[in-house]
């Protein structure tokens, strides 16, 4: 959750009648606040370490905390830029069911209650009329997709015995590309990589993140779990992978709904959803891979 990439622009220094302009604060060359972007993040990984240390289900709880927090940005965002009104408290509900229950019942917990949020949207929505019906039924579905269904396998992660293990490996890699992919970026960022989703991003910034990730998933699968580093390399590759996919679909629609961030709750960050990008995708392949290279 230390993910400081992504663009911002420049802030105007303002002054008052008959006084000289103060010069405007120049950002990073990420484009966002360095040091209250670090905050921020060290903070995160703190809540995340000491929750896994101590009573790792309240990893649990973290993960249901955010995507509450994160449903509610979204559903706000869309609802200011496009008028789209999220089935709020099905989704709520819904959301925190399917990361709760993916606890002891796992995946069929998850989809169980995934697919009794689709129907409580379909029926919320029926008071509102046809106009638009499917559009806000489409996002409410998204929503719940997108957000609590993905994150539930991040729940999933903490169960089995190595589980501690499991989710320190899912952070640490994915953590991993986004610094590798700052650093390589700003160092020697030169070609851009999709300029029209995402200005900042470059192809050697996603060489960064992939020797990084790849690097850390070695070591991790190798030292972290009872793992081979062969392992390792694919895991880090795919997580790198779906990380930069996550981050270029927020950034997509962010820019259909003509917005900069999600929110303004993290300093130097945007919103929460804003740091979920990366880290929703990316936890349903973690899952997935580590389960099929760890026995549980």
């Amino acid at each position: 959750m230390t993910k400081v990439s992504n663009d911002r622009d420049e802030r105007e220094g303002a002054s008052g009648p008959g006084e000289p302009a103060e010069p405007a604060r120049k950002p990073s060359r990420a484009g966002r606040d360095l040091p209250a972007a670090i905050a921020v993040g060290v903070v995160l990984g703190a809540a995340i370490l000491v929750s896994l240390f101590t009573v790792r289900y309240l990893f649990i709880a973290i993960v249901a905390a955010a995507i509450a927090i994160g449903t509610i940005e979204f559903a706000t965002a869309v609802r200011k830029a496009a008028n789209i009104r999220v089935a709020l408290v099905p989704v709520l509900v819904g959301g925190q069911a399917m990361i709760w229950l993916a606890w002891p019942f796992g995946r069929e917990g998850a989809v169980t209650a995934f697919v009794l949020t689709v129907l409580a949207c379909l029926l919320w929505r029926l008071r509102g009329g046809a106009d638009g019906y499917l559009r806000d039924v489409g996002a409410s579905v998204f929503a719940a997709a997108y957000l609590p269904l993905f994150a539930s396998f991040a729940a999933m992660l903490v169960p089995p015995e190595d589980g501690v293990g499991r989710v320190l490996a899912f952070m640490i890699v994915v953590v991993a590309s986004d610094t590798g992919g700052y650093i390589a970026g700003v160092l020697g960022g030169r070609h851009k990589m999709a300029p029209s989703i995402s200005p900042k991003k470059t192809w050697e910034g996603f060489g960064g993140s992939l020797t990084a990730g790849i690097a850390a998933g070695a070591l991790c699968l190798a030292f972290v779990l009872d793992g081979q580093a062969w392992q390792g390399v694919l895991f880090g590759a795919a997580i790198v992978l779906t990380a930069t996919l996550g981050d270029l679909m927020e950034s997509l629609i962010k820019r259909d709904l003509g917005i900069k961030d999600m929110g303004n709750l993290l300093p130097g960050h945007g919103g929460l959803m804003d740091r979920l990008d990366s880290l929703l995708p990316s936890a349903v392949v973690s899952w997935l891979l580590l389960s099929a290279f760890l026995p549980s």
